[in-house]
């Protein structure tokens, strides 16, 4: 969809109708383009409008995991988006309360929340302690993706052998991540549901800072648990990871010895995440920022 009005004629063709003088378009994501706009009754709604093909063959997925976890998370106050039309080229949902912790207005990162605030970093650890008390067991049922702790590792270390194969990695990073894999104290000794990509440009907020909502559960699927944390420690530092796991524990999570540990390695291992988005792209403008980020003396 190259316009404003092409996304909003979409939305016309599957039953919305949208006034085009109040779309707001947000082209930050990797995966979507996303356009908000009214509805004739003043309702405000968020359109998901898939980039690639991949992205449209995965809307299924999500689609699972969000009726899993809408329920749970309800419990405690916090509002997923409510898919009213799922289709291959639209998502739309009436948006949630709540604003964005983080934006990206022009690619330049805009703070609405200090992700150094104690209060948010207790905030986070319970909700993580919430969502990641989905069993394994109800996750699978329901159809949402499940790797236990073997295969967790056994995908990193995959991930890392393709990125190594594809890329040149500056030796030191390379060791690092071997190290890594072989260090059996970080990893876990169970998965949880995790949301994957869990930082405040996901997360929703109201005027006093409570969390109202979590969106874009694309990558969301029983793993472990320190991927949600991950960002947190990248964003804040060490003490408010420490925070955020100690206010997890403390509301039920399971903390292993290892948790904050390998919450930081996860952070520290993001180049893997970006050069194999960059494979799945082959856009040159990615491939070169993955190259410079893998291998930065070169």
């Amino acid at each position: 969809m190259s316009t404003i009005d092409d996304v909003i004629a979409l939305a016309a063709a599957h039953g919305l109708d949208l006034l085009p003088e109040s779309a707001d378009v947000n082209e930050a994501g990797l995966d979507y383009r996303v356009v908000m706009a009214d509805d004739t009754e003043g309702r405000r709604w968020v359109l998901r409008v898939p980039r690639r093909a991949d992205v449209s063959a995965g809307m299924a997925a999500e689609a699972r995991v969000l009726d899993l976890v809408a329920p749970a998370l309800a419990a405690g106050g916090i509002a997923v988006p409510d898919w009213q039309v799922r289709g291959p080229d639209l998502v739309a949902y009436p948006a949630l309360p709540g604003s964005p912790g983080l934006t990206l207005p022009g690619g330049e990162p805009e703070w609405h929340m200090d992700p150094a605030d104690p209060g948010y970093a207790e905030r986070l650890g319970r909700l993580l302690a919430r969502l990641h008390s989905i069993t394994p067991e109800r996750a699978g049922a329901a159809g949402v993706e499940v790797r236990t702790p073997a295969q967790v590792r056994r995908s990193w270390a995959e991930d890392i052998a393709r990125v190594r194969e594809e890329f040149t990695v500056a030796p030191a990073l390379a060791g690092a991540w071997q190290d890594w894999l072989e260090d059996d104290t970080c990893w876990p000794p169970a998965t949880v549901m995790t949301h994957g990509e869990i930082y405040p440009a996901h997360v929703l907020f109201d005027g006093d800072g409570t969390i109202t909502g979590v969106l874009d559960w694309t990558t969301a699927r029983v793993d472990d648990p320190a991927r949600d944390l991950a960002a947190q420690y990248g964003a804040a530092g060490e003490e408010m990871l420490r925070a955020a796991v100690s206010a997890y524990g403390e509301a039920g999570g399971r903390v292993h010895p290892g948790l904050v540990a390998q919450a930081r390695h996860l952070w520290d291992a993001s180049p893997i995440g970006h050069a194999l988005y960059a494979l799945t792209t082959r856009d040159d403008a990615d491939l070169a920022a993955a190259a410079a980020a893998l291998d930065p003396g070169a």
